[in-house]
C-alpha cells in the first residue's frame, strides 16, 4: 500500500470521464493509500507523472459545483498532508470571440488577466437565456512554480509544436476500450450557433435534428490549415460559478467585458482554499446546445496538457514549495463559508420562486413613518392583550378610511417581531393587501407569501418546501393551490405559535371569490395549527359579516397619536411657528378637532399650513379646515390648488410624481420613482444628470402620502 506522505501533487477531477482520462496519463499506477483521514470520503487514484507522485481525486457522482470541489480538496489535504501544488483538470465550455478562435477539443489554461487573477467568479440569478448574473470577483492566482512552467511549456510548443494529439492516440492504442468514447469526434460535429439561436428547453433531441445545419444559424469559421494545430491551447481567464452556463448572450457579454475564455463549475471553490492551476478541455460552447460527443476527447486533451506541464517541473522545485495545508490552515473554515454561501443562495432562490413579493419593504417604510409611542393604545387594549396571550384567536379591527389602519398594522407586526425576536418557535407572517396590486395578490400568491415568510424564518431550508421546488421546477410549473396549502400547513405546524396579520382585507380582490377563499383558508389553518389572526378592513358589509362572531376593536385616530404626529412634524411649518409655543398648541388643537378620527386628514391639514406667511394666516386657515364626510375631497382639492400655484418646474415635477404614483401597478421604491422621472421621451439611455433629487420628489408628493391608492413607498 502507498504512503500518503509521499504525494506532493493534488489533481482533482469533477467527472468520472475526467478521472478516467487523468489515470490514463499516469506513467506508473500505485496501489491505494495505506490509510486516509477518518472523515475522508474521497476516492483516490495514485501514481507517478514524470518525477512526481500524484494523487487524483474525483467528486462524488452527481455532485458538481464549488462546494463539492472544496470538500474534496479539504479531505485530500487531510489525508495527503504533503501536497504542495494543485491541478483542477477536466472539461469546460468555450467562449469563442473574434480575438480567440476557441474550438471544440481546444484547451484553456487559467493564467492571470491584468494581474487580477486567473479565475473569475460569478453567480447566476437565472440560468436561462436573457437572464441576469452577478459578478463576485477575481480569485487567487495559481502557485508561482506552475505559472513559470506554463511559460516554459508555451515557449516549447511555439518552437517545436505540441504532441498532445499523438499522446492521446498513444493512450488509446494502449487502451482500445476507451477509443469509442475518448477519440477525437468528426470535425463536422463542431458547430457554433448564432447566440440568439436557442435549443428548445428540455428537448434531448440532438442539435443536428432540432437546430439543424442551416448556415444562417451558424457562425462560419475557416478550417485550420496544416501549419496550425488541430488542438490549440489558449491562456487567460476562466469564469467559474455554481451553475452551468447555458446562456450564449451572457457568455458573449462576459467574453467581451472580462475577456473570459472558458466557463466551468468547480474552480471558484478551490482557488482561495486550494491554490491550483485550472486546465479545461473545451467540450461545448457554454450555450443551450450542449454536446456530449466531445467530452471524452476534451478530458483527454486537458489531461495530456497537465502531464506535459508536470514533466517540465523539476522534483526539487515542488519539494521547495510549502505544503498547502500550512499555507492555508483555515481550509475547514473556508469550506464551511462556501457551503454557507451556497446554502444561502439556494435558500433565497427557492423562497423567491414561491413568490418574488416582499412585504418587508412596506413594513420597513411604515415603521420609519411612525412617531414613537404611536399605537400604544391598541397594544395596551384588553382586546389585543387577550388576542396576544391566547392561542387560536382572531382580532378584527375595522376602521373608516384614513383612520391609520395600515400604520397600526405595522405597529402590531413590529411589536410581535421584537417580542418574539429570540423565539424560534414563534412564526410571524403578514400581508398588506392593496387593490392596485391584484396581479400579484391572487389567492395562490397570498398563501405562497405566508409560506415564504414562515419558511424563511427557519434556520435551514425546510424539506417540504425544497421538495415542492424540486418537483415543480423540473416540470417548469408553479405549484397548485392545494400543494401550497399542504406545505403551508406543514411549515406552520413546526411552530408552537403562529401569527397571521392581514391589513386591508377589503382590498383583497373579489374576482374568482379570492377574498372569501383566502379568508376561509386562513380560518382552516387556524383550526389545524392554532394560529392567531389579526386583520384590518374598512366597514364593508361583505367583510364585516365574516367576522360577526369574532372579537373586534374599531380603529380610530387616537388623539394622543395625532398630537405626537403633529409635534414631530411641526418643524416643517414656517420658521415663525417654531418660535411660538402658543401658536403650535393652537395648530394641534384646531387640527385634532377637525379630523374626526381620520389620521390622514391630520397630515393633509398640516400640509395646508406650510405656505402661510404669518400667525394670522395660520389662524384663518385653521378656522376653514375641512371636516365631516366631504373633508377628504376638499383637502385634496386644496392640495391640488397649492400644486398649481407653484413655480412651473415645481408644478411639473409634482404632477409627474403623482402620475407615476397613481398609474404604477405596484408600489415603487424611491429609487424606482427617481429613475422613472429621469426617463426622457425619445432617448434610448438613462441620463443620470436628469435624475431629480429624492428630497424634492418627496416634498412634492405630500398630498399623496399615506393614501391607500398611492403606489409609492417613497
Amino acid at each position: 500500500m502507498s504512503n500518503p506522505g509521499d504525494y506532493t501533487v493534488g489533481w482533482i477531477c469533477a467527472l468520472s470521464t475526467e478521472y478516467v482520462a487523468a489515470q490514463a496519463f499516469l506513467d506508473d499506477k500505485h496501489e491505494g493509500p495505506e490509510y486516509v483521514s477518518p472523515n475522508d470520503n474521497n476516492d483516490y487514484a495514485l501514481g507517478k507523472v514524470g518525477r512526481h507522485n500524484v494523487v487524483i481525486a474525483v467528486l462524488p457522482d452527481g455532485e458538481y459545483g464549488t462546494a463539492s470541489a472544496a470538500i474534496v480538496a479539504r479531505d485530500m489535504l487531510h489525508s495527503f498532508p504533503n501536497v504542495r501544488i494543485g491541478l483542477m483538470v477536466g472539461i469546460g465550455g468555450g467562449a469563442p470571440t473574434r480575438q480567440h478562435d476557441i474550438r471544440l477539443g481546444d484547451i484553456v489554461v487559467s493564467t492571470p488577466c491584468d494581474e487580477k487573477g486567473s479565475v473569475f467568479q460569478y453567480d447566476f440569478g437565472k440560468t436561462i437565456q436573457d437572464q441576469s448574473f452577478r459578478a463576485t470577483g477575481f480569485l487567487n492566482q495559481p502557485p508561482m512554480v506552475l505559472r513559470t512552467a506554463i511559460n516554459g511549456l508555451k515557449a516549447q510548443y511555439e518552437s517545436e509544436g505540441h504532441q498532445l494529439e499523438a499522446a492521446i492516440n498513444c493512450v488509446l492504442e494502449k487502451k482500445p476500450r476507451l477509443r469509442k468514447k475518448y477519440k477525437r469526434p468528426d470535425p463536422s460535429n463542431d458547430r457554433l450557433y448564432q447566440s440568439e439561436i436557442i435549443h428548445p428547453p428540455n428537448d434531448i433531441t440532438s442539435c443536428t435534428t432540432v437546430c439543424g445545419d442551416d448556415l444562417s444559424k451558424l457562425i462560419l469559421r475557416p478550417e485550420r490549415d496544416e501549419e496550425e494545430d488541430n488542438l490549440e491551447i489558449h491562456y487567460g481567464l476562466i469564469a467559474s460559478a455554481n451553475q452551468l452556463m447555458k446562456d450564449a448572450l451572457v457568455r458573449d457579454r462576459l467574453a467581451v467585458e472580462k475577456d473570459v475564455l472558458c466557463f466551468e463549475m468547480e474552480a471558484a471553490g478551490l482557488m482561495n482554499h486550494f491554490p491550483c492551476l485550472v486546465i479545461r478541455g473545451i467540450c461545448d460552447y457554454s450555450d443551450s446546445h450542449k454536446n456530449k460527443d466531445w467530452q471524452g476527447y476534451a478530458a483527454m486533451a486537458a489531461a495530456a496538457y497537465a502531464k506535459d506541464l508536470l514533466c517540465r517541473i523539476p522534483s526539487n522545485k515542488i519539494e521547495a514549495e510549502k505544503r498547502i495545508r500550512d499555507i492555508l490552515p483555515g481550509i475547514q473554515e473556508g469550506v464551511s463559508e462556501i457551503l454557507r454561501i451556497q446554502r444561502g443562495q439556494e435558500y433565497n432562490t427557492i423562497l423567491n420562486w414561491l413568490t418574488p413579493v416582499d412585504y418587508a419593504l412596506q413594513q420597513n417604510d411604515y415603521t420609519r413613518r411612525r412617531q414613537p409611542g404611536t399605537g400604544q393604545w391598541l397594544l395596551d387594549s384588553p382586546e389585543f392583550q387577550t388576542w396576544l396571550d391566547t392561542a387560536k384567536q382572531t382580532l378584527f379591527c375595522p376602521g373608516i378610511p384614513g383612520a391609520g389602519k395600515t400604520i397600526l398594522t405595522s405597529i402590531v407586526i413590529n411589536f410581535l417581531s421584537l417580542r418574539f425576536h429570540n423565539d424560534s418557535k414563534t412564526g410571524i407572517a403578514y400581508i398588506y393587501c392593496n387593490f392596485r396590486r391584484q396581479d400579484e395578490q391572487k389567492i395562490d400568491d397570498l398563501l405562497a407569501s405566508l409560506l415564504k415568510q414562515l419558511a424563511g424564518s427557519q434556520p435551514s431550508l425546510i424539506g417540504t418546501v425544497k421538495d415542492l421546488y424540486d418537483h415543480y421546477t423540473a416540470k417548469r410549473m408553479q405549484p397548485p393551490l392545494d400543494e401550497i396549502l399542504r406545505a403551508l400547513q406543514s411549515v406552520a405546524a413546526m411552530y408552537s405559535r403562529v401569527f397571521f396579520i392581514v391589513d386591508a382585507l377589503d382590498e383583497c380582490q373579489t374576482s374568482g371569490d379570492c377574498q372569501a377563499r383566502f379568508l376561509s383558508e386562513l380560518f382552516n389553518l387556524q383550526t389545524k395549527t392554532g394560529a392567531n389572526i389579526f386583520t384590518t378592513a374598512r366597514f364593508i358589509p361583505e367583510v364585516t359579516e365574516k367576522f360577526r362572531e369574532k372579537p373586534s376593536l374599531e380603529i380610530r385616530a387616537d388623539k394622543n397619536d395625532i398630537q405626537r404626529y403633529l409635534s414631530g412634524h411641526m418643524s416643517q411649518l414656517p420658521q415663525f411657528v417654531g418660535c411660538r409655543s402658543d401658536l403650535q398648541e393652537e395648530i394641534k388643537t384646531g387640527i385634532i378637532k377637525a379630523v374626526g378620527g381620520m389620521f390622514l386628514l391630520a397630515q393633509l391639514h398640516l400640509d395646508s399650513l406650510k405656505g402661510k406667511r404669518s400667525p394670522k394666516a395660520i389662524r384663518t386657515a385653521l378656522t376653514k379646515l375641512a371636516s365631516g364626510t366631504d373633508a377628504y375631497d376638499q383637502a385634496y382639492n386644496e392640495a391640488m390648488e397649492r400644486i398649481e400655484g407653484q413655480l412651473t418646474d415645481q408644478k411639473l415635477l409634482a404632477n409627474q410624481v403623482l402620475s407615476w404614483i397613481t398609474c404604477a401597478k405596484r408600489p415603487l421604491s424611491s429609487i424606482e420613482l427617481q429613475h422613472a422621472l429621469g426617463v426622457e421621451v425619445g432617448e434610448s439611455e438613462l441620463d443620470r444628470d436628469n435624475l431629480p433629487q429624492i428630497e424634492d420628489m418627496v416634498s412634492h408628493k405630500n398630498i399623496s402620502s399615506g393614501r391607500r391608492s398611492s403606489g409609492s413607498q417613497t
